[in-house]
């Protein structure tokens, strides 16, 4: 297939400073869970961009001194030149692909609690930390001796990225988390000194620091600037007219212009809260007050709209974070004419929440991100079958999707059964729900990528037994049949089931989005799951004229998104939409027409009215097929949310991983089945 003409502008060569990108697209720094524990995973997975066609490719946020310690967080450091050979691994790793590598060096001044180092944090004026951890500690406002040796740090960890073979140096001054945003912002910079007060002042410390930062490296090395462009303060910090007047102060200094918004929860908003090109109204006016190259984000997968945003002089570079994990290949594919063939980003944030856990970094749609180096994995490409056999899989959920796409990509011939009437499992019933819609890619890629494999048959409304299993006569079978909701109420608080007196209506998520609804039109959800779909259906049901109130043990609504960078928008419209929350309590009891709470923090017990009840509590795996196998001596494997009910990431995951080692060894239990790195003593 060759590449449609409409798309030529995205392939053209980009002039940055001192060097030549080979096109426009960008994977701008993000955050990924592995960092300086996990050097060789992390220059993986760079590379892996790299040779899906990404012009440039960008590392994380990198410590640049023991002072910038963001600790527990899992980020670069190049603290001394003792990490130079790790971040060199990583340039090595983009360069073998042609592309540009790209580090983002940060102090991350108030927002670091240097809980590692144990050095008394720095600000731009005296407050509080402001990480995301509430660590009782306030950072020093900064001296002028300060900040010249912030100036030093800054320059010296430029001359050490150089060194490491880095391309591009970044001053970073975005999301809220780099000291160059804290001077500008009038939200954090209190100072009366040179420093602070007019914008002139403000910005005088991010002139500086670019400067010496060319100074430095700028014959060899690109210099861009991450800028946050609105802080959603009020009048109190930055808003895009002001930043432009601060980009137009300094419109030829770097030789780039990122641009981005701050928070991280504002600038990675989820699909749930945000469409394609969200950014496009706060970044628009930037192109027009500066000739040097600018990139956005907005989490583009389209082509169409990545030409658009270029035609329009909106930038000159379509930057991605998600989309470039979702699909490392996007660009290729797009050179290519495979556009059926992109993995599009579903904006879920599940690659966020493992920056939050401190885990490599994982994807809904790409299974293969982090593997790259601990597995092997590779997103485009899977080892081929060792000898001929058929292979059964009932379930065309997330996971036996994925299996029987991978195995099939392998060239097994695969059967896949369901009993429903569509294929998709979970991800076909819970992306009809408010807001997840583009969920519903994770299935839709999968099926169009088994429609080009003669090797995979899909039947529907096919109940398998095990007679129907032993008919057709595979020469394995793997069981992914997913989960259902439980409706005892048995969850992370209460691990045993609820009272529950006879009469009372209690409904689970199965049942709504199978089309059940509640009798009573006041209805209590009780999530003690604490992710997104207790919240989901509180909207559902309130948007459809329910009384709801949502009781939850945590102490704000779907708790763990936090993680999602989701929590406050979430609790936010459901507040808006009039749902009561009921936070800190447990539901203990259930009677017809009300249910009993405990507090979590005393015990005390209290009566909530309820007519019906929507329990979102746990998952059972649905495994009586396997159970049933395993009774007639067939031997089968579970997968997925039937072995053990977790995300729809993790499914996918589990299909992948049963496809790559289907025809293996089993390996003995007490074996690791990742490679790993370990410090070597000095």
């Amino acid at each position: 297939m060759t590449r449609d003409p409409r798309y030529d502008i995205l392939f053209e060569p980009v002039r940055i400073g001192p060097l030549t990108a080979r096109n426009r697209f960008y994977q701008v720094p993000h955050c990924n869970g592995m960092g300086h524990r996990d050097p060789s995973s992390l220059a993986a997975m760079r590379g892996m961009k790299a040779e899906g066609g990404w012009a440039v490719v960008c590392t994380e946020m990198v410590e640049i001194h023991h002072a910038s310690d963001v600790a527990p967080f899992v980020e670069l450091r190049l603290w001394s030149d003792h990490d130079i050979p790790m971040l060199a691994r990583i340039a090595e790793k983009v360069h073998a692909h042609s592309s540009l590598a790209g580090i983002e060096l940060c102090h991350s001044g108030y927002t670091a609690n240097n809980l590692w180092s144990r050095e008394v944090p720095v600000a731009a004026s005296p407050m509080p930390t402001g990480s995301y951890i509430y660590d009782p500690v306030q950072a020093r406002g900064m001296d002028k001796e300060d900040i010249r040796n912030l100036r030093r740090a800054h320059r010296k960890a430029a001359l050490r990225s150089r060194e490491a073979g880095f391309d591009l140096v970044y001053v970073y001054a975005g999301h809220g988390l780099g000291i160059f945003q804290h001077f500008l912002s009038r939200a954090t910079n209190f100072r009366t000194d040179e420093y602070g007060g007019s914008l002139e002042n403000r910005a005088r410390l991010l002139r500086e620091v670019i400067e010496d930062t060319k100074d430095a490296v700028g014959d060899r090395c690109a210099v861009p600037v991450r800028i946050a462009m609105h802080e959603f303060q009020g009048s109190a910090g930055l808003e895009p007219a002001e930043v432009e007047d601060a980009i137009a102060m300094m419109a030829e200094l770097p030789d780039l212009w990122d641009l981005s918004l701050s928070d991280w929860s504002h600038d990675s908003q989820t699909s749930r809260f945000a469409e394609e090109g969200f950014q496009e109204p706060y970044i628009k006016g930037v192109k027009k007050l500066t000739s040097k190259p600018v990139v956005g984000v907005g989490r583009y997968t389209s082509p169409d709209a990545m030409v658009r945003v270029i035609r329009q002089g909106i930038m000159d570079m379509i930057g991605a974070a998600r989309p470039s994990i979702a699909d490392p290949f996007l660009p290729r594919k797009i050179e290519e004419g495979r556009l059926d063939d992109i993995r599009e980003c579903i904006g879920c944030n599940v690659c966020v929440t493992h920056d939050f856990t401190m885990s490599p970094l994982r994807c809904t749609q790409n299974p293969s991100m982090g593997e790259e180096w601990r597995r092997g994995w590779h997103p485009e490409i899977i080892r081929p079958k060792d000898e001929d056999a058929h292979v059964l899989v009932v379930g065309a959920g997330p996971a036996g999707l994925e299996a029987a796409r991978a195995l099939g990509q392998r060239g097994y011939q695969v059967t896949v059964a369901d009993r429903a009437s569509e294929a998709g499992g979970r991800v076909a019933r819970e992306c009809r729900l408010p807001g997840l819609s583009a969920w519903g890619r994770v299935r839709d890629w999968r099926m169009l990528q088994l429609a080009k494999l003669p090797n995979v048959s899909l039947y529907l409304e096919s109940d398998m037994t095990p007679e129907t299993v032993a008919e057709l006569g595979a020469d394995h079978v793997l069981v992914a049949t997913g989960a259902e909701w439980l409706r005892d109420g048995t969850g992370r608080y209460f691990l045993t089931p609820a009272a529950l007196a006879e009469g009372a209506e209690i409904l689970t998520p199965d049942d709504v989005m199978a089309g059940g609804r509640p009798r009573s039109r006041q209805v209590v959800i009780y999530d003690d799951d604490h992710y997104y779909m207790g919240g989901v259906l509180a909207e559902l049901m309130v948007k459809e004229g329910y009384a709801v109130s949502l009781v939850t043990p945590a102490p704000v609504a779907s708790a763990y998104t936090k993680a999602s960078l989701e929590q406050k928008a979430i609790q936010a419209r459901l507040l808006k939409l009039g749902v009561r929350i009921v936070a800190s309590q447990a539901v203990s009891a259930v009677a017809a027409d009300h249910v009993t709470l405990e507090c979590v923090f005393t015990g005390a017990a209290s009566r909530l009215e309820a007519g019906s009840v929507l329990m979102v509590t746990a998952r059972r795996p649905v495994d009586s097929l396997w159970q049933s196998l395993a009774a007639h001596n067939v031997a089968a494997t579970r997968a997925g949310d039937c072995l053990g009910p977790a995300t729809i990431a993790a499914a996918v995951h589990a299909g992948r991983n049963y496809a790559e080692n289907f025809g293996r060894p089993p390996l003995d239990h007490l074996e690791i089945p990742f490679k790993r790195e370990v410090a070597a003593l000095s």
